[in-house]
C-alpha cells in the first residue's frame, strides 16, 4: 500500500511528475464517489507485517521487563524506553512501519515516565510533575530523531501534565479549577492541530497525520471537563445536562465538518453514548438504553457520512472567505 508521502517521494525523484501523481488521486476519489480530502487519510497499516511485527515487539518489551523484575525493579524499569529505542531504529528509521512505530513511540514515552515515577518517589504532585516532565522532554528527542506523526500528540500531553501538575503545586488553590485547566488545554490542543492541518489542506504529507493525532486528543480534553461539572460520570443524570450534551456534541459535529476531522467527532463519542444510555436506564426505566442509544447514533453518523461532502460544501458557502482559507476545499 502507498501513501501519499511515497508518491511525493516519486514525484521529487522524478519518477512520475506532479501532474500524474495530481490526476491519479483525482481518479482514485472519483471512484470512491468522494473528494481526496474527505477521505481523511493517515498512515496506520502497510500490510499485515505490521501487525506481526507489533505483537513480537510487544511480547519483547514485556517479557524483557518481567524477567528482570526479579532481579532488580529499576532494570526492569530502564529496559522498556531503551529496548523501544533500538527497535525503533530499525523498524521505523530502516522499515518505515507505520503501526510499530506508534506502538514502539508510546512505549518508550511511557517507559520514561515509568522511569520518572521510579526515581522520584517524593510526594504525588512532585512524582508526577518529574515524570511528566521526563515525559515531555523524550517526546521531543524521539520527534527530532524518528518524525512519527503522533509524537507531537504524546507531547502536548505530557505538556500539559506538567503544566498542571506544577500549577496545583505551586498553588494549591487550583486544585478546584483542574477541569477548567483541562478544558483550556483541549481547545489549545484544537488550535495547534488546526495549525498543523491549515499548513497542509491538501492532506498529502506527514503535516496532516500530526493534525489528526492532535484533534483525536484535543476532544476528549474539552469534553470530559464539562461531563465532570454536569456530575454525569458520577451519575447524576438530568435533563439539563442531556440538553447541553447534546447541544455540546451537535456543536462538534458542525466543527468536524467545517474542519473536515472525524476524528475530532468519534474521539468523544464515548462519552455521548455512555450520557445517554444512562439517562434512558435512569429517568425512561430501560434495561437496554446502551442499545436503543448506540442505534440512534449509528444512523445518524452513517447517515451523515453517506452526505458528508454535500453537508461540507453547504456549511462551506455560508462562512466567510476567511475562514475556507484554513479549511481544506470542498474541490480537493
Amino acid at each position: 500500500m502507498y501513501t501519499d508521502e511515497d508518491l511525493d517521494t516519486a514525484v521529487a525523484e522524478g519518477i512520475f511528475t506532479k501532474e500524474d501523481v495530481s490526476h491519479f488521486r483525482t481518479q482514485i476519489a472519483s471512484l470512491k464517489n468522494t473528494s481526496a480530502v474527505d477521505e481523511e487519510n493517515f498512515k496506520l497499516l502497510s500490510g499485515f507485517n505490521d501487525i506481526y511485527v507489533v505483537i513480537a515487539c510487544l511480547l519483547l518489551l514485556i517479557s524483557s521487563s518481567w524477567a528482570l523484575r526479579a532481579y532488580s525493579e529499576t532494570l526492569a524499569v530502564l529496559i522498556l524506553p531503551l529496548l523501544s529505542w533500538g527497535l525503533a531504529e530499525f523498524f521505523i528509521i530502516k522499515r518505515k512501519m507505520a503501526l510499530p512505530a506508534i506502538i514502539l513511540l508510546l512505549s518508550f514515552v511511557g517507559g520514561v515516565f515509568a522511569v520518572g515515577l521510579h526515581f522520584f518517589q517524593t510526594s504525588e504532585q512532585s512524582t508526577l510533575i518529574a515524570a511528566s516532565a521526563l515525559s515531555a522532554v523524550a517526546t521531543f528527542i524521539h520527534w527530532q530523531r524518528f518524525r512519527v506523526p503522533i509524537t507531537v500528540a504524546v507531547g502536548g500531553a505530557a505538556i500539559i501534565a506538567f503544566i498542571i501538575s506544577s500549577l496545583i503545586t505551586i498553588f494549591p488553590s487550583l486544585q478546584e479549577s483542574v477541569t477548567s485547566m483541562i478544558f483550556i488545554s483541549g481547545l489549545l490542543a484544537f488550535s495547534y492541530a488546526m495549525y498543523w492541518d491549515a499548513s497542509d489542506l491538501t492532506r498529502t504529507s506527514h503535516h496532516s497525520d500530526v493534525a489528526f493525532w492532535l484533534h483525536l486528543i484535543s476532544a476528549p480534553l474539552i469534553v470530559h471537563p464539562v461531563f465532570s461539572n454536569l456530575n454525569i460520570l458520577t451519575g447524576h443524570e438530568s435533563l439539563y445536562g442531556l440538553l447541553t450534551i447534546v447541544a455540546l456534541y451537535l456543536g462538534m459535529t458542525v466543527i468536524s465538518i467545517i474542519v473536515d476531522r472525524r476524528a475530532f467527532m468519534v474521539s468523544s463519542l464515548a462519552y455521548v453514548l455512555y450520557a445517554l444510555s444512562s439517562y434512558f436506564e435512569t429517568f425512561g426505566s430501560i434495561d437496554y438504553g446502551f442499545a436503543i442509544t448506540g442505534t440512534i447514533i449509528g444512523s445518524a453518523l452513517l447517515l451523515l457520512s453517506a452526505f458528508w461532502h454535500r453537508t461540507r460544501t453547504t456549511l462551506l458557502n455560508m462562512l466567510p472567505a476567511a475562514v475556507n482559507n484554513y479549511v481544506p476545499s470542498t474541490n480537493s
